[in-house]
């Protein structure tokens, strides 16, 4: 493992987490999103369309940040462009299809804790899929425990427990996407750029997203400088946080990057009371007892074993 800045404990843990509450902040910021450009709730392909742009936006974003930085235009080689195709499929195309179809039909609480289901869809898909690290007791553990602080942040008085394909199975098709993604571009980050990764992958997955949602009869019903900023803070969060999350899982185990994914549903939620003014059926008390069981999960996962020195 790369021993550099992003393997540093301290600076791991303080980037993750403003990943986190970046993608916790998308949550409400879709929605408002959604107000402010008349997109209609039941028009999956309006949502689409709306994504595309975004993810596009975010594309440019990423590739002239990262441009600037390395002095030079991050353009993918012919070799790169497979890498990007296959990352794009994964991380952008059909995570968020299914996210938005699936969402339209299921509630958001359900959506929150199926997404949170990612995180060990990605220990798993990295440990028996890609074989790139070991799938161990201690984190099972953790990520049974992180999620547990899921789970409480989103317990309602709604009994509802009933299932569908088109709603949760979608949901959790695009988490199984991300789980893919993850490991995807830990394998393609150890000789390409992550950066040049992430911003290309971006733009061709939202330009297809684009291109699905217009010729399906997707369609922005208002245009206007309050969207317009909108769209563009939600194209800089895919770029900042998807970034930074890549260079991250180039340097680092997928679990023990992943497991902070366990923070965004709560940031999500705590974020949606605070811009949406909704209620999130749970008081202070019962996020405070989920964020203390979330980063009980964090710590077990990223736990370093204790070495065992043989006295001789």
């Amino acid at each position: 493992m790369s021993n550099n800045i992003f393997t540093r404990r301290p600076v791991a843990v303080g980037i993750t987490m403003i990943c986190c509450l970046l993608w916790g902040s998308a949550f409400p910021c879709i929605k408002l999103g959604y107000r402010m450009l008349e997109i209609p709730a039941d028009s999956p392909s309006s949502q689409i369309l709306f994504a595309g742009i975004r993810f596009t936006l975010a594309g440019i974003m990423a590739v002239a940040v990262g441009s600037a930085a390395e002095k030079k235009l991050l353009i993918p080689s012919a070799k790169e462009v497979p890498k990007v195709c296959a990352l794009s499929l994964f991380q952008t195309i059909l995570q968020y299809t299914f996210f938005y179809i699936g969402l339209s039909h299921t509630t958001g609480t359900k959506s929150s804790v199926i997404t949170a289901s990612n995180v060990f869809l990605s220990i798993i898909v990295s440990a028996l899929v890609f074989r790139t690290e070991k799938l161990t007791v201690r984190k099972i553990a953790g990520c049974i425990i992180g999620f547990s602080g899921v789970l409480l942040v989103n317990i309602t008085g709604d009994s509802d427990t009933s299932l569908s394909f088109r709603g949760e199975g979608l949901i959790f098709l695009s988490a199984l996407s991300y789980a893919f993604s993850a490991s995807v571009m830990k394998r393609f980050s150890s000789g390409t750029d992550p950066v040049l990764l992430s911003g290309w992958q971006f733009i061709a997955g939202g330009l297809f997203m684009t291109a699905a949602g217009a010729s399906t009869g997707g369609e922005i019903g208002s245009i206007n400088a309050k969207g317009a900023a909108m769209i563009l803070y939600l194209a800089f969060i895919s770029a900042a946080a998807f970034s930074l999350w890549s260079l991250l899982l180039k340097h680092n185990e997928v679990s023990s990057v992943s497991v902070f994914g366990f923070m965004n549903p709560v940031f999500g939620v705590i974020l949606s009371v605070l811009l949406l003014s909704e209620d999130a059926g749970a008081g202070p008390l019962k996020i405070s007892a989920a964020l203390i069981l979330v980063a009980a999960g964090i710590i077990v996962v990223n736990r370093r074993p204790a070495i065992r020195k043989n006295n001789i």
